[in-house]
């Protein structure tokens, strides 16, 4: 997995980057959060996410760790993919989506191009325990723990696990405190 690229910034749009390391040309796909926050310094660093699809591999980068971690909530939610959440994150900061998913308003996911009635209130549903454990600050939206149970989450699917059905086991393991190794051994114990 590709965590981040560091080099050389050859080409900066507000949906691309093109980043030079090591001789390779590799296309970032970006939010417009991330288009305003990076210079146009020609020596960058983007934390990336990579997708592999059927049809493609792609690289999507960000410049603060939290985008990332959001970006990863928002597409573990049924109905949203890569470039929705890239859409959402987009129109909305890390931190707005973060107190709209808190405060359960479903008008402000819905103001964004692409998304439903029924698909914001999904986002609600799913993202709101992970949401309500934090007090709102770019800094302390994602604490190690949740990204903890995100990763045991990941692996599980990953295993072949339903989502839903290892989400509750999750729910029923954690207590805040367990590695991933630790959430994923208890889960499975369950599963």
């Amino acid at each position: 997995m590709i965590t981040h690229l560091n080099g050389k910034l050859i080409e900066k749009n507000p949906t691309n980057l093109i980043i030079e390391c090591g001789g390779i040309g590799y296309e970032v796909k970006i939010s417009l959060n991330t288009f305003s926050a990076l210079s146009s310094d020609e020596s960058i660093l983007i934390y990336t996410q990579f997708i592999v699809r059927e049809d493609a591999q792609l690289l999507y980068g960000f410049a603060i760790k939290e985008e990332r971690e959001m970006f990863n909530h928002l597409i573990s939610v049924s109905g949203i993919g890569p470039n929705t959440a890239m859409i959402m994150l987009s129109s909305l900061s890390t931190e707005d989506i973060a107190l709209a998913i808190q405060n359960e308003d479903v008008r402000t996911i819905q103001s964004i191009k692409g998304i439903g009635v029924k698909t914001a209130q999904r986002v609600i549903i799913d993202l709101k325990d992970k949401m309500l454990k934090f007090n709102i600050t770019a800094g302390n939206i994602f604490s190690g723990n949740n990204t903890n149970r995100f990763d045991a989450l990941t692996a599980l699917v990953s295993l072949g696990f339903d989502k839903k059905a290892a989400d509750k086991a999750l729910d029923k393991v954690s207590t805040g405190d367990e590695t991933v190794e630790k959430l994923i051994k208890d889960a499975l114990k369950i599963l």
